[in-house]
């Protein structure tokens, strides 16, 4: 009797462990599938209005700004 009792806890802790790794690959799956989906959104923005709006936040400097729009109009 304790024997089958033992084959059982231990098919149901199989099943469990099973069933928790089962879950934690379905929800990476998920996460990285939002990732690529949110990597394929085109920008609103043209290079050259975010060049135009980092110079206007101050994150370049003027020589910065003309040097890159330069290699935009390349």
């Amino acid at each position: 009797m304790m024997g089958g009792m033992m084959m059982w806890m231990l098919l149901w802790g199989v099943v469990s462990l099973a069933l928790i790794g089962f879950a934690v690959v379905g929800i990476l799956a998920m996460v990285r599938r939002g990732d690529r989906d949110r990597a394929r959104i085109p920008s609103a923005e043209s290079p050259d209005e975010v060049l135009k709006r980092r110079y206007a936040a101050g994150e370049i400097g003027e020589d910065e700004y003309l040097s890159r729009r330069a290699g935009l109009r390349d």
